[in-house]
């Protein structure tokens, strides 16, 4: 294997976390190698499975006076001298920061909400992250792997946000319909706990934003039910306008031929169907409203004795004209229908008298027997 003389890494995909030279195993290279370490890079040397240094940007010519503590362990073993050579594994850890991450959850969250009762939710969001600490997140997570992504710490982070942020959802949110005012406070509140488990990798958690909790569609589509029906206000004045609505978009639909005779039928339909309704509204609306005025008294026949409804004119039973009350046969006053004599001159006007026929009491006003129908004399 040739001896590792200029040593450097160029990240082509930008999704690479941790590179290793050599891939797989250790390489030879002796002290005078150069090692190129770019801005958004860190070096880790390792020997015999142990980090020696972390060197950071610039070019490094390994020599005893910039890596003492790894000269002191070669020229231990393989004696001094500036082409000695000994084998290294070098891992190049990218500390540039890694962006639009996104997390979200695979499953719904089961939400307690203080209106709508038990929901189940589903977050989503992004975040930014980098390497903080190469040497402790080597050490942690990458291990001996030659090359190592972010897609693949990405899938396990995604995980501890979740579950950080469940907890937050029950500790700050009482119900969904606050969601829009506490996106914010959610997210700060998240990347804080979150930090604490980025920490143990040597992980820095940069942004971290919450875009969107939901419920499912058809709780989704209850919400924007009672948005409707708090808009609409009046029910009533709204079934009509949907009527009036229905049937002229039925009308609208007629003029193009068979898809608009369709269009037109089913248009008809709709609007006959709601306009079966909108009656039934109205004169339920109605009777509400004369339900609230006060009962008027019936009119009783003076002729037969049967009740008629306010302001009737004639009797529905006999067909007796209807007064306002009884006419006095001497002076020609009118007086109520339960006066017996009249209040201007006297005289008995509610007297009664005998059937010819059947003998049963005809009022005095009467012309015909309220019992077989004969003229009174």
């Amino acid at each position: 294997m040739a001896l590792l003389q200029v040593i450097e890494w160029f990240d082509q995909t930008g999704d690479e976390l941790v590179h290793r030279i050599p891939e797989e195993g250790s390489a030879e290279t002796t002290f005078g190698s150069q090692l190129v370490v770019r801005e958004n890079q860190s070096a880790v040397f390792f020997r015999d499975g142990k980090a020696m240094d972390v060197l950071g940007p610039g070019r490094h010519t390994l020599s005893t006076q910039n890596i003492p503590v790894l000269t002191k362990l070669v020229t231990s073993a393989v004696g001094f001298g500036k082409t000695s050579p000994f084998r290294v594994e070098i891992y190049f850890v990218n500390n540039k920061v890694f962006t639009n991450l996104r997390w979200g959850t695979r499953d719904p969250v089961a939400f307690r909400d203080s209106e709508l009762g038990l929901v189940r939710l589903r977050a989503f969001g992004n975040y930014t992250m980098k390497v903080k600490s190469p040497l402790l997140f080597i050490n942690t997570i990458v291990g001996t792997q030659g090359i190592y992504l972010s897609e693949q710490i990405h899938e396990y982070l995604k995980d501890v946000i979740v579950a950080r942020l469940n907890d937050l959802l029950g500790e700050q949110l009482d119900t969904i319909f606050n969601l829009p005012k506490v996106y914010d406070e959610l997210g700060v509140a998240a990347k804080t706990r979150v930090q604490t488990d980025f920490d143990k990798y040597g992980l820095e958690l940069i942004d971290f934003f919450v875009q969107s909790v939901t419920p499912p569609e058809e709780v989704q589509k209850i919400i924007d039910d009672r948005s409707a029906m708090g808009a609409v206000g009046d029910m009533g004045k709204f079934m009509q306008f949907k009527a009036a609505k229905a049937m002229g978009d039925a009308a609208k639909g007629g003029e193009g031929g068979a898809g608009g005779t369709a269009a037109a039928g089913m248009g008809v339909g709709v609007g006959a169907g709601l306009g079966m309704m909108v009656p039934g509204m109205v004169l339920g609306a109605m009777a509400g409203t004369q339900a609230a005025k006060p009962a008027e008294a019936a009119v009783k026949c003076s002729n037969c004795g049967a009740d008629n409804p306010a302001g009737s004119k004639f009797c529905a039973k006999c067909g007796n004209q209807i007064t306002a009350g009884l006419k006095c046969p001497k002076c020609g006053t009118m007086n109520e229908t339960s006066a017996k004599f009249c209040s201007n001159c006297g005289t008995q006007i509610n007297a009664s008298k005998k059937c010819p026929n059947c003998k049963a009491d005809i009022p005095a006003s009467s012309k015909f027997c309220p019992s077989c129908g004969k003229k009174a004399d």
